[in-house]
């Protein structure tokens, strides 16, 4: 495994630890297959940063995002959060961390179709325990004049921004974005990954997004590069570059 060092250019130390993952493994088994989807990540992931996992498909950044998330459990190693460890938690724990502490973004919006913009929101606060409001969320994602709509009057990148006020409206401390872009054309992606940043930098939402495509990479504080369920590589951009300024 490539040797990385996390110093320099980006000051680590003054942050707090949000997730310290440790020797973490996952191998599913398929009949007479094992497949191992992690092969032994070490990692610590800080508050307030804008990470991006890289990697091809089959590499292992679903599974480890999922184990973040509280969606999946790993079959060796131990992840901590906030001095919590989530492997030996019983899943009505899971069920409140993933409820009360994460927001999550899909590559597929999940929203109603029979509700609005707001309400759709609103599902998500109902059951909050620090929620912001519904009209909050969707004007930190620019479409305060679009909270009435149903998600067929919208496009795919507005229903994307839906989906991250969602998210972000129980004012979880982590984000998660699975491929949040994979269903967009870039012009439309590049407008979602606006409204990611401004949830980064304006809430300091530990933000993790996951994505294939190596562009998205020039505007996260760390990268975090896999291969074959292994991290090959962690760097980081001393200068970050705003969503404006990425191409694909």
């Amino acid at each position: 495994m490539t040797r990385y060092n996390e110093s320099g250019g980006y000051d680590l130390e003054s942050r707090e630890i949000v997730f310290q993952v440790n020797g973490l493994k996952k191998v599913y088994v398929m009949g007479e297959v094992e497949v191992h989807a992690l092969r032994g990540i070490d990692l610590n992931l800080y508050s307030g940063e804008l990470v991006v996992l890289l990697g091809p498909s089959g590499s292992g950044k679903s599974t480890l995002l999922n184990i973040i998330g509280g969606l999946d459990i790993p079959t060796e190693g131990r992840i901590i959060y906030q001095g919590e460890d989530l492997t030996r938690a019983k899943e009505q724990e899971l069920t409140r961390y993933r409820r009360f502490h994460v927001g999550f973004v899909f590559q597929f919006y999940n929203l109603i179709p029979s509700l609005t913009a707001r309400e759709n929101v609103a599902v998500v606060t109902e059951i909050a325990q620090k929620p912001m409001r519904p009209e909050e969320a969707l004007s930190i994602v620019g479409l305060g004049e679009r909270m009435d709509h149903f998600p067929a009057q919208l496009s795919g990148g507005e229903q994307q921004r839906i989906a991250i006020a969602r998210a972000i409206a129980k004012n979880p401390e982590v984000l998660l974005c699975d491929e949040p872009t994979g269903a967009l054309d870039s012009t439309t992606g590049i407008v979602v990954l606006e409204a990611l940043e401004r949830v980064n930098h304006e809430l300091g939402t530990l933000t993790v997004i996951i994505t294939h495509n190596a562009d998205i990479a020039g505007m996260a504080d760390r990268v975090i590069h896999l291969s074959n369920g292994l991290i090959s590589e962690i760097s980081m951009n001393r200068v970050k570059k705003r969503p404006r300024e990425l191409h694909w």
